[in-house]
Parts: structure tokens; sequence; C-alpha cells
């Protein structure tokens, strides 16, 4: 028997199938008109393809979606119910934000929190965002040092807001990867929220308007969010979500040159990752690999497996040339807990490696007997 730290085993299920020299026919992206771009997987966070997506660019609009999850948050919290009346401050009154996107309310009057929310989501409300920061926190400078812990919370690495609207502002900068990040935690965390986001139009005050993100309106794509942004400095932006089938993609371009472009330039994205890709379960959590031998223990065999589902993203068509690989971080001996890491498993396409999870015990192993401890020593010693 050879030490079993120098093994590789390798582990093709009857569901699976290997062909040699298989290649991964992906064409690459399409050619995107932005400073910068992103495309992600949702359940997975496959990158599928990106451009400068770590490049500091200034966020706009796309900020109110930092503001919005804050507000999820302490909705979920109970901080704040949506029924909370908020009185207007000087600070959030719509006359403050001539010639940029406002809900419209004013000075000294109470608005719900329902309908400040709905201001900031669909109708880009620079005043709604105040107001809401206001009650929260006491001040806007307040509410964006939440909005920053929130961004370090969720794995923001490059991003910093000095406001909730997103007006041009020295240091309030973000990349189109944090933003591809904020979107899915939206999705993930707050899902309550983020319903609000395929909403087309609201009205307050007697004053209707529709939802920026116009891929809400596309037949084609199943568009449920999430957030434009323009300013002069950062161009035109959009975070767009989709879903097709079990599938989701998170698109993100900033810093294109129209309204219109940032539409067409996001759904180029999403359809290249629909039409190349998908995303499937491979693996359900507890599926057995192997049985592999254990020493000094109450039983010779534990069997190996994962504790996960084992979801992945890999070319369309390519699903039957996925092969399992394991390897052991040690040689296994009594006790071992149920659930105990004891190697990795690796997923692959020939010899490109999809994705890793920890290879786990299935079963807990007791110490033996002395009798089988000691007849377990010696075959160590001998290496049978």
């Amino acid at each position: 028997m050879k030490n079993l730290l120098s093994k590789l085993v390798c582990v093709s299920l009857c569901t699976l199938s290997f062909v040699s020299n298989a290649k991964l026919m992906v064409p690459n992206p399409p050619t995107i008109n932005a400073k910068a771009y992103i495309l992600i997987d949702f359940q997975t966070g496959k990158v599928l393809a990106e451009k400068d997506a770590d490049k500091s660019l200034n966020p706009a609009s796309l900020t109110k979606m930092m503001t919005s999850y804050v507000i999820g948050k302490e909705l979920q919290n109970g901080t704040i119910s949506m029924n909370d009346m908020v009185t207007v401050g000087d600070n959030a009154w719509g006359k403050k934000f001539r010639g940029s996107s406002k809900m419209f309310i004013k000075g000294g009057t109470q608005v719900s929190v329902a309908d400040l929310n709905r201001g900031i989501i669909i109708q880009s409300g620079n005043d709604a965002c105040v107001a809401m920061a206001e009650y929260i926190a006491g001040s806007e400078e307040q509410f964006s040092q939440i909005m920053n812990f929130r961004a370090q919370e969720i794995g923001l690495t490059s991003s910093h807001f000095v406001n909730s609207h997103g007006l041009t502002a020295k240091g309030h900068m973000t990349t189109a990867r944090d933003m591809a990040t904020l979107g899915m935690a939206l999705i993930r965390d707050v899902p309550e929220e983020y319903a609000i986001y395929k909403e087309k139009d609201f009205t307050y005050n007697n004053i209707s308007q529709l939802n920026r993100n116009t891929l809400l309106w596309d037949k084609t794509l199943q568009v449920d969010g999430i957030k434009t942004g323009h300013t002069d400095a950062a161009g035109y932006s959009l975070v767009a979500s989709a879903v097709k089938g079990s599938m989701r993609l998170v698109a993100v371009v900033m810093g294109t040159s129209s309204e219109r472009a940032r539409s067409q330039e996001a759904k180029k994205l999403l359809n290249y990752g629909f039409r190349f890709f998908e995303t499937l379960v491979a693996y359900e959590a507890g599926t057995e690999f192997a049985k592999q031998r254990i020493y000094m223990g109450d039983k010779e065999e534990v069997r190996l497996g994962i504790n996960q589902s084992t979801a992945v993203t890999v070319p369309r068509g390519f699903r039957d040339k996925l092969t399992a690989h394991f390897t052991l971080d040690k040689e296994l001996k009594a006790p071992i807990a149920k659930g105990e890491v004891v190697g990795t498993l690796v997923l692959k396409i020939e010899d490109e490696i999809i994705t890793e999870y920890p290879l786990v015990a299935l079963d807990e192993v007791n110490e033996g007997s002395l009798y089988q401890k000691l007849k377990d020593y010696i075959r160590l010693k001998l290496d049978w």
C-alpha cells in the first residue's frame, strides 16, 4: 500500500462522462462600449465576462442601491417600518436638487417610508434619499458611515460613499465589480426590498414617473431589476439582473454614452451569458464519492463526500464532460467526526478547474479496540 498522502483519486460517476480532447468552445464576449463592465452568475459567483471591472469610477445613482440595501436591512431588523411617517427636512426638499432626479417631496410634509423607498428605487429621487438618510441616522454624514459599514460587511473592497444619492463628490467612488457584488447582496439578503426594483412606475403627489431601467419592458429577457445611474462625470450606467430557467445573471455597465446605450450594452452581456453558459447542480449534499480505508477505528472504511450542493457554471453543452477528482489532506485515522474536512473535491472539464469544495467524512468513526489499533499500527509501519 502506498502512502495515502501521495494519492490522487479520480472519480467518474456513472452520471458523468469524460471526453478526451474536448475543447471549451466559448466565443469571446461581445464588444461592450463602456468604461467598465462585468457579468456574473448570481448562484455561483462565476465571472463570465469583464473589462476594467476594478477601475475606480463615479457611481452616480447606482449609489442608491447601497442606500436601498441599508433601508432593507433596517426594515428587516425592525428598527423602521414601511408605515413610519418621515418629516421632510430642509436638506431633503426637492428645491435643493433642481436639475437632478427627484421624487418632488416638500419640506415640512410627512411621507411614509414605503413611499420614500419607492421614490428612491423607482424614481431615483435624490430628495427621498436624504429624507431617509436623516430619518435613519440623523444626518446624511452619519448615514454614509452606515453605508460604508454595510459595504465592508458584504465584501465591497473598492467603494467609498460620502452621500446617499450619488451626486458627484470627492472620494465618492466604486467599481463595476463592487456594484455587481452589491446587486447580488440586494437579491440575496433583502429579497422584499429587491422585489420593488421590478416595479415599472410610481406616482407620488400626482406626479407619475417611470422606472429608468428600460430593460424591464424588454420581452426577450426576464429582467427584474435593478438600477440606473447618470451624471456628467459618470456617464450612463446600469446594473441589470435577469433570470432564465434556474440561472440568474447580474450585468454591470458603467460609463456608456447614453440611456439607450447602457440598456443595449447590458442586454448584450446578458444574452451572451444565457446563450453560452448554464448553471447546474453537479452533486447534491451528501453525495458519496468513495469509500476510503481508515485506521485505528471501529470500522475499516469511511464514506467520503460533500455536505453542500455543488452548483457550477459551465459552458453550455458541457455538463456531461465534468469529472470529479479529490485529494486527501492526511492519512485517515480514527477518531473522525461526521462532516470533518479530510480533503478537497475538484470539479474539472479536461484540465480546467471549474470549482473546488471541501471533501468531508460522511460517517463518524470512533476509536477501535486495542487489538484493532495494534493491528493497524503494524500495518502502517510495514506499509501493508
